[in-house]
């Protein structure tokens, strides 16, 4: 649990309010913080207004000096870490518009972080930065680091309910089990000290979603830095650049019986076309990321027949001339999550199996 910290909310929520709190914060001497940013986000017109953010993983530091720094966002769709000198001071759950203020804090240099813990692909979020009384507090931000890792996938990398102690969940509580800091990525990441960005989306597939449901398949929503209501802000042109782009997708593909009306007449044609759609679309991120190297990853569910495609994206990947690319199976999970989803201590299992096989295989940061 975070030690509770000197945290003053400022929420601009209430009509009555929402004047005198706009006015209050108008008055006030403040500069913007440089910042640091990690994780898939949409620039606002604005500078000052910061980013919009949709996609799990998202993160926000910066670094300051003094005794006091507030946070100003809008997000009534998350749960947010809030972390000062690396340490995990505080939580808030769904916070709503407006400023939360830390302080009276010790004289000195400080390092402030938000990180987001849920999955909101239902809803947008703003986060507009970190703020400090005068220039006279302002640092650098931080620098970003000469790694940087991808991971690409579905509820199996968003963390999907991997905080629970049953798998019997509703939607409200698979929601707020859901701990994105705490899966297999953000670990992996943290360990090599490396940047991260997740592109993943809870129920998403190769070519077909959970049980043959509606909505784009990954492939499809990955442009998009954020998708709601047929409403789409295409990528930012941003210079990410990963090192390792790590990928699982096919749980939802192959996890369930084909519906009648579905496209696939046949269980072959579907395999077929993950095949050819995967293979096109790692062609595609190549074009994207020239110096990236590519983990493939696959549990052993559905009798192997989930590690089998992949495995076959993988021979026809190598058989076009891709050389930087490797599989990693993902055995013997225990699945004690939301509906039968990864634990903490999967992520645990996950974690290990990619930090041996990186440690093993130190060329995939060098980009060539």
């Amino acid at each position: 649990m975070p030690e509770p910290g000197p945290w003053k909310k400022i929420m601009r929520l209430l009509p009555l309010l929402a004047a005198l709190a706009l006015t209050t914060t108008a008055a006030q001497a403040e500069v913007q913080l440089p910042m640091k940013v990690g994780g898939r986000v949409f620039p606002q017109a604005n500078a000052t207004d910061g980013y919009v953010h949709q996609w799990p993983g998202t993160y926000f530091e910066a670094r300051f000096k003094g005794t006091s720094v507030t946070v100003r966002l809008k997000d009534t769709a998350n749960i947010l870490n809030f972390y000062l000198d690396g340490k995990k001071v505080h939580s808030e759950t769904k916070p709503g518009e407006g400023d939360i203020e830390l302080g009276p804090l010790p004289a000195g240099e400080h390092t402030i972080r938000v990180e987001k813990v849920t999955e909101s692909e239902w809803a947008t979020a703003s986060f507009s930065g970190f703020f400090v009384p005068s220039n006279e507090n302002v640092l650098p931000a931080p620098a970003a680091n000469p790694r940087r890792i991808e991971f690409i996938g579905d509820s199996f990398t968003v963390g999907y309910g991997n905080t629970s102690t049953t798998v019997d969940c509703t939607t409200e509580q698979v929601w707020a089990t859901t701990d994105a800091t705490r899966v297999y990525g953000t670990l992996t990441a943290k360990h090599f000290k490396a940047d991260y960005r997740f592109s993943a989306i809870s129920g998403k597939g190769i070519v077909r979603n959970y049980n043959g449901g509606d909505g784009l398949p990954l492939p499809q929503a990955y442009p998009f830095d954020v998708r709601l209501n047929g409403v789409t802000l295409t990528r930012n042109a941003d210079d990410w650049q990963p090192n390792i782009i790590v990928i699982g997708l096919g749980t939802n593909d192959f996890s369930t019986s084909l519906n009648p009306g579905e496209k696939w007449a046949t269980r072959d044609a579907l395999r077929a076309d993950y095949i050819a759609t995967y293979t096109k679309f790692v062609q595609d991120l190549r074009a994207r990321h020239p110096g990236a190297f590519f983990i493939l990853t696959a549990t052993d569910q559905m009798q192997g027949e989930y590690r089998e495609q992949v495995q076959n994206v993988m021979a026809d990947l190598q058989a076009r001339g891709e050389n930087r690319i490797a599989f990693l199976p993902l055995n013997s999970l225990t699945y004690t999550g939301c509906h039968y989803h990864p634990s903490l201590s999967d992520s645990q299992t996950v974690r290990d199996l990619l930090i041996g096989w990186i440690d093993a295989h130190p060329e995939v940061w060098d980009g060539k």
